[in-house]
């Protein structure tokens, strides 16, 4: 598992009382309730579910006695645990099917100030717009900038799997590339039927 306190967006050196205000914060933030019928719905319930097992992983090595300890490295790049209020609000327009005005709001912030969450939502915005190539490129620069990220991991492993596999339609179920197929084969289906009837 990642850092739990880099989850929570807090420190190994927090109180107990600041690790329960960092999860509060988070489980309101992502709390499924919140993303009943919305885009984001899949990415928050995974994203629910590490924050949960980050928690119980911090009280109880606290409650042991134990540190966490792990050889890998964690990116010092932004995380979504400490989202700007701004980055909220754009959510909640996602949620609510105002991708124009997301979008708009998320062009507003300047270049230097774009962090990977920016990149995601600009990634989800893409993808329901049904521009699945800016979304892909948005998708993987937010999983550069937080690697450690589960949201942002699960929707561009969704993105990349669409991507190589079949482009389905959004909405739809089969793919653009396998209507064309066939709807060539039913052409020469029909061609080479008409003219063995032709010829009899």
């Amino acid at each position: 598992m990642n850092d739990p306190y880099r989850i929570l967006g807090i420190t190994p050196d927090a109180t107990d009382d600041e690790v329960k205000k960092a999860y509060r914060k988070l489980a309101k933030k992502y709390h499924p309730d919140r993303y009943q019928n919305s885009p984001l719905a899949e990415d928050a319930s995974e994203k629910m579910k590490e924050i949960n097992s980050a928690y119980d992983m911090i009280m109880n090595m606290r409650k042991n006695g134990t540190e966490y300890s792990s050889g890998s490295t964690y990116s010092s790049t932004y995380s979504s645990s400490s989202s700007h209020g701004r980055y909220s609000e754009i959510r909640i327009l996602i949620n609510n099917g105002r991708f124009d005005e997301a979008e708009q709001r998320l062009s507003s912030i300047p270049p230097t100030e774009r962090t990977a969450e920016w990149y995601y939502l600009m990634a989800v915005i893409s993808y329901h717009k049904g521009w699945l190539e800016e979304a892909y490129n948005y998708a993987s620069a937010a999983c550069r900038l937080a690697p450690d990220d589960v949201e942002y991991r699960s929707f561009f492993s969704r993105i990349r799997n669409q991507r190589n596999g079949s482009y389905s339609g959004f909405g739809g179920n089969s793919s653009l590339g396998c209507d064309c197929c066939e709807m060539f084969t039913c052409m020469l289906c029909s061609d080479c039927l008409c003219n063995v009837c032709c010829s009899r």
